[in-house]
């Protein structure tokens, strides 16, 4: 096979090497422009044509979300293939005769019904979500890979919250998550320094960070707002001792978050884990809050590790003051819950540090609530198919720590000053 052409693969930087010839079988790549993930993405798309074993009439396809924008890769690949191959519009047909298609996203109807053995979505947040359904269905039959790629383009499109559930879930087997910024082409000699300082300068601050450094607008669907949420990020977990927790259970797949807060609103304690006998859960929970106040998520299948936790820590199930209380969430105390914690990431009266709480925080959204028809008001949670349970460990601490009794602290001076009067008036 190599005797009848060959592919002049572009040099690729470390982090563009990794992301698109990552072995799994969805790689997500959020990158800034101009950082390579196109040109890397026609090599790929091209080996893997090149590779595939009895490639005879085997698809693959490049879909854009203009046509317009299909016909610039379909140039740009047409250029980069040296041999005596097959040029028509937007379709490439090796020596081998697998064929390369460049197709428009614009009409995800037309793409239904074809056996596709690997694919680019390119520019994918600007690709129709319909588009992705036909593709994925493409290559049920084939199981064939797909890149998907493309700017930030705010977050209400599906490339967005796949690229979040992608990163929430580093461990799973067949997607991954990558990002390639300005600063990693400009190390690599892609871009210069001058050129991004100059896009800095002439453009609009929300588009610059969406273009070149790969950050998302607040287009307003965020109920903490993306800035508050950045106000409260710390660089690492602060060293205090926790004071109060916060726990959500796991239902299914979701995951059991246990949070630690000093009265000071400062996070200092992070555990989470999945899938695990509830009699592990109890006594892992039972370890790390030790004698702190806990407020635990009691909500169905909760109810029976919260009674087994107040045994365990000698809690009556009525005392409002013990150390293992039960919340139980229902529409409006989870609603009054989100609003807590509104208030609190506004008024920057927290910290936590980047990782799991931040991406939770920054993927919820405000959603219209209704009842029989009627709209019934507005609801903060996660979109559907994505994880709340950080936001929820933290929001439990949070209201924990502003209502449960604590050890009562008494600074050294006013000690001192007590114990000086009470020898004078005692003699």
């Amino acid at each position: 096979m190599g005797a009848w052409f060959r592919i002049h693969r572009p040099p690729l930087y470390p982090k563009q090497l990794a992301a698109i010839y990552e072995p799994r079988r969805y790689s997500l790549i959020e990158a800034s422009t101009k950082a390579g993930k196109t040109s890397g993405c026609i090599s790929w798309i091209i080996e893997q044509a090149m590779t595939i074993d009895r490639p005879d009439g085997k698809n693959f396809w490049w879909v854009a979300p203009v046509t317009e924008q299909a016909r610039i890769a379909f140039d740009r690949a047409r250029r980069a293939v040296t041999c005596r191959a097959v040029m028509s519009p937007f379709r490439i047909i090796l020596p081998n005769g697998a064929i390369i298609w460049f197709k428009s996203g614009d009409k995800p109807d037309s793409l239904y019904g074809e056996d596709v053995y690997a694919a680019v979505i390119d520019e994918a947040s600007r690709v129709k979500e319909g588009a992705w359904h036909a593709i994925r269905s493409t290559v049920s039959k084939t199981r064939g890979p797909i890149r998907i790629i493309g700017n930030v383009k705010g977050r209400k499109n599906w490339f967005f919250q796949f690229a979040r559930r992608a990163e929430q879930n580093p461990d799973d087997p067949s997607m991954a998550y990558h990002k390639m910024v300005a600063a990693d082409a400009v190390e690599a000699g892609v871009l210069t320094e001058e050129e991004i300082d100059d896009a800095r300068r002439t453009l609009p601050e929300h588009v610059f960070r969406e273009l070149y450094l790969a950050e998302p607008s607040d287009d307003g669907g965020n109920p903490f707002g993306l800035a508050n949420i950045k106000a409260c990020v710390v660089p690492e977990m602060h060293d205090g001792v926790p004071e109060v927790f916060g726990v959500d259970l796991a239902k299914s797949v979701d995951w059991n978050v246990v949070i630690g807060m000093t009265r000071e609103g400062y996070v200092c304690s992070f555990d989470r884990w999945q899938r695990t006998p509830w009699e592990y859960t109890t006594e892992r929970i039972l370890k790390i809050i030790g004698t702190a106040p806990t407020l635990v998520d009691s909500t169905g299948v909760g109810d029976p590790i919260v009674e087994a936790l107040q045994k365990r820590t000698h809690t009556y199930p009525d005392d409002e003051f013990g150390q293992v209380q039960g919340y139980k969430f229902t529409a409006s105390s989870k609603q009054q819950l989100m609003e807590g914690l509104a208030l609190t990431i506004q008024s920057h009266g927290i910290t936590f540090p980047a990782g799991p709480i931040v991406m939770e925080l920054e993927q919820f959204e405000y959603q219209m609530a209704s009842k029989d028809g009627r709209f019934t008001g507005v609801k903060y949670t996660a979109p559907a198919g994505f994880h709340d349970d950080c936001v929820m460990a933290l929001a439990l601490a949070d209201i924990h720590r502003k209502r449960a009794r604590l050890p009562l602290h008494i600074p050294d001076s006013v000690l001192k000053a007590v114990q000086g009067f009470g020898r004078q008036a005692w003699g």
